[in-house]
């Protein structure tokens, strides 16, 4: 008999339905493909889509840069390994940049700092509860390509790296 207080247990219906799922893992081949469907930065605002730029056919996903004086808006590859970006790209490799969420203009929270200890970790969420939990984790340094992607705690980006 598994220990639950059955006679104290209310079911409500006031549970949260459970959101779509924020990455998408998937075999292609030998390889797995991780894609991010969804990242919410910190006012709770989702960033995938919300430009008409996509890579391999996923909406990318849209941050805010300033660097070097300047600023605009930096579209991410949702595909996880993928370097590819849209729009304001025009920086030198090396270059420490601010990182911010263009719907709300609030800067990314920063959370870490990479194993080489060259960039600092900036989170995007993969869920509107904003938790670090479920995050993308990307670098401020431009040209430096250690992200990481963390699923309930869980290191989604290693294992990921690791199958086939």
């Amino acid at each position: 008999m598994p220990p639950i207080d059955r006679k104290h247990l209310r079911v409500t219906g006031n549970h949260q339905a459970v959101a779509d799922p924020a990455v998408d893992v998937r075999s292609e081949g030998e390889d797995v493909v991780v894609v991010v469907t969804q990242a919410y930065g910190p006012g709770g605002d989702n960033l995938v889509g919300i430009s008409d730029v996509t890579f391999d056919g996923h909406p990318a996903v849209t941050i805010k840069v300033r660097a070097e004086g300047r600023e605009g808006l930096v579209h991410l590859s949702p595909i996880h390994g993928d370097s590819r970006k849209a729009g304001f790209t025009d920086i030198a490799p090396g270059t420490r940049c601010e990182l911010f969420c263009p719907v709300s203009g609030l800067p990314l929270p920063r959370v870490g700092d990479s194993e080489d200890g060259q960039a600092h970790y900036h989170a995007l969420f993969l869920t509107p509860a904003l938790s670090e939990s479920s995050m993308v984790m990307i670098s401020d340094v431009w040209g430096h390509y250690h992200s990481r992607i963390i699923d309930d705690f869980e290191l989604i980006s290693a294992w990921a790296a690791h199958q086939g």
